[in-house]
């Protein structure tokens, strides 16, 4: 089977999912879902009780769309009943953001290791998600992580990382080599466009647009990467702009783009990426 992209949302992304700031019931979120040709949801821990993921996966079962958990450990046992439930609801992987976060690149390893093999000994894949505020926190000690764990997959959220690094344009070639080490060992890609000090821009507003360019070559070269190392399976990208405080809000408090047909723009993007490589 050749290889394909699949393109999912978020759970969070639409609690509430428009400027309108009205969430809709969770009938209605999957089925505003699956009518606009999404592959599946990330059903984020941090965000949504487990009784709730519990609640809404057989509705997305019946719609036709798979589910990726995404959770937030505090231990290194924590893990493990997410990736059973993953397993039972046949999730491609689970996107850990580890709350278990030592100081040094030494202590950083074997927490990586453990959770690698515990996901191994559970048959359900993980990927460490690039993040802020958890142990991919900062781009150099997850560079150095993927030298010593060469078994560390990642999700590619960069927005994390411009934000995190303050990175200015023209990005530095340096920077720019960093970063594609990051999308290197990336199985998994995230939409989201960020500046310097604004982890998610309306993507049509001008003074966004050299942010859009950057990320878009982000977004292809990764996604090269992956059909360079893969001749068959599933890329999956996630588009995921989340309400507020991550969306942008004027001085009434109302969001200042509409999300919903932001994140189905970024999904165009992604599958016209896709459909470039195909040649």
């Amino acid at each position: 089977m050749s290889p394909r992209l699949d393109v999912y949302t978020s759970l969070w992304a639409m609690q509430p999912h428009d400027q309108s700031g009205v969430k809709l019931p969770y009938e209605a979120v999957v089925e505003k879902v699956a009518e606009a040709g999404y592959r599946g949801m990330a059903l984020d821990f941090g965000a949504t009780s487990a009784a709730d993921i519990k609640r809404i996966q057989p509705m997305m079962a019946q719609a036709g769309l798979t589910p990726f958990l995404v959770d937030f450990p505090k231990t290194i046992e924590a893990l493990r009943p997410t990736l059973r439930m993953a397993k039972d609801f046949g999730a491609p992987f689970v996107v850990v953001i580890g709350q278990v976060m030592p100081l040094s690149v030494a202590g950083m390893i074997p927490v990586i290791r453990a959770w690698i093999e515990m996901s191994e000994a559970e048959g359900m894949p993980v990927l460490f998600e690039t993040h802020r505020n958890c142990i991919t926190n900062d781009l150099y000690s997850t560079l150095c992580l993927l030298d010593a764990v060469p078994e560390m997959r990642l999700c590619a959220d960069l927005s994390h990382y411009v934000v995190g690094r303050e990175m200015t344009l023209p990005i530095p070639q340096r920077e720019m080599d960093h970063m594609s080490r990051v999308l290197a060992r990336s199985d998994s890609f995230q939409g989201r466009v960020a500046g310097r000090q604004q982890v998610q821009l309306q993507l049509d507003f001008p003074q966004n647009q050299k942010w859009v360019e950057l990320f878009k070559g982000w977004w292809a070269e990764g996604m090269r990467d992956w059909r360079a190392r893969n001749a068959e399976g599933t890329c999956v990208f996630l588009c995921e702009l989340g309400p507020p405080d991550y969306a942008m809000t004027g001085p009434d408090g109302r969001e200042m783009s509409n999300r919903w047909e932001e994140a189905l723009t970024i999904k165009r993007w992604a599958e016209e990426i896709w459909q470039g490589l195909e040649g």
